[in-house]
């Protein structure tokens, strides 16, 4: 059972966060959205929750670091452990006191998406209406939380931007701009797919979470939103900094990516065709990888994108297009054999239709109990 977590409520302007008054003065941004520049530590919090779950092998001390930080902008930031209880426990003992450390609830641990799981988990403690989901790799500020803030007014959700920054003392490597290229290829064909989200809890509440069996969790979750009823904003120039992965993990994510493409069929169907087309055209393989380019480079400059993506960013569609042809039947191969793996677990759905959700919402079956803490677990709450 995960241990008693008492939530530091961080008044603002002297009143608890259900008073906080007008909005525009939180965020500093005379209610367009945009956040002033404010030192962290001398700015009113903003009334989100910042949710992260984690599940690593060792204390990652530059999170560590950057959640200390961004605690002063939020009401309140959560970390939801799925840990060995040695990593857990190191993490407990180094991150700041006023974050909220705790492990998935035993009830959720079955599901197959670790991430959903400690999503989840979150959102049954969350003290705030707005949360804001974050992987461990991405670097909010208080600018870009208090954009999503400004732009979730009279939504349920809103889909920002992700780009790729070097870590502390490297450069940024090739694998992150390789994978920009794809970034680009998204923002010119409708839309990027980042680490983060803004929701509101009431939303998913609504619906009783979202299912965590399927391996492309972030559209699922918009998805299903969309399902009970919710308005879903894009905002593709509000641009949040992810670290740049590793290049092992970079290699992991090439099969697995491609595997998310299951759940947009026409999408599939086009990367499935370019591996038989450079085979039986390989004349026109040149012309293919220059539309891509010239494609990205529409997304690059889309919503103010030049001011994340460098003027070469585009180039880099064209590897990604090729890697792209060949994984796509990896997926395709790793679905005949019954799924594709994912932190230790298989999972076959990459994201249900946004009709099978509909008709499922219709029929009363996306309420499940997922959202529902279970009375023993309610006293970690004070």
């Amino acid at each position: 059972m995960a241990q008693a977590y008492r939530r530091e409520r961080a008044p603002v302007n002297g009143t608890d966060r259900g008073a906080a008054g007008d909005l525009a003065a939180v965020i500093g941004g005379g209610g367009s959205g945009r956040a002033a520049a404010v030192p962290l530590q001398d700015a009113r919090p903003l009334p989100v929750t910042l949710l992260v779950p984690i599940r690593h092998e060792r204390v990652d001390e530059g999170l560590v670091a950057h959640l200390g930080e961004v605690r002063h902008a939020v009401d309140e930031v959560l970390v939801v452990d799925g840990s060995e209880a040695a990593v857990a426990g190191a993490y407990r003992r180094s991150l700041d006191p006023t974050v909220g450390h705790l492990p998935v609830d035993p009830d959720l641990r079955p599901l197959r998406n670790g991430k959903v799981a400690g999503v989840l988990t979150g959102l049954r403690l969350a003290g705030s209406d707005v949360v804001v989901i974050a992987d461990d790799d991405v670097r909010h500020t208080r600018a870009t939380l208090a954009e999503l803030l400004g732009r979730i007014d009279g939504a349920d959700a809103v889909r920002p931007q992700n780009h790729f920054v070097a870590r502390p003392g490297a450069r940024l490597p090739w694998h992150a701009r390789w994978d920009t290229g794809r970034t680009l290829l998204n923002r010119a064909l409708g839309g990027d797919w980042p680490g983060t989200f803004a929701v509101r809890s009431a939303a998913l509440h609504r619906t009783g979470g979202y299912d965590g069996d399927v391996l492309f969790e972030n559209l699922e979750l918009l998805r299903t939103v969309r399902a009970g009823g919710g308005r879903v904003v894009d905002a593709p120039d509000v641009f949040v900094p992810r670290l740049a992965p590793s290049a092992a993990v970079f290699r992991r994510q090439r099969v697995r990516q491609a595997y998310d493409s299951f759940a947009q069929p026409a999408r599939l169907g086009a990367e499935l065709a370019l591996l038989p087309l450079a085979l039986l055209r390989p004349r026109w393989v040149p012309a293919v990888l220059a539309g891509a380019v010239v494609a990205a480079e529409v997304g690059r400059r889309r919503h103010d994108g030049r001011s994340a993506f460098d003027a070469t960013a585009a180039l880099w569609a064209a590897p990604w297009l090729v890697e792209r042809s060949v994984c796509s039947w990896l997926a395709v191969l790793a679905r005949a054999r019954g799924g594709v793996r994912y932190s230790g677990s298989t999972i076959v759905v990459a994201a249900h239709g946004e009709r099978e959700l509909e008709a499922r919402c219709r029929r009363g079956e996306l309420d499940a109990p997922r959202l529902r803490c279970p009375d023993a677990a309610r006293p970690r709450v004070s």
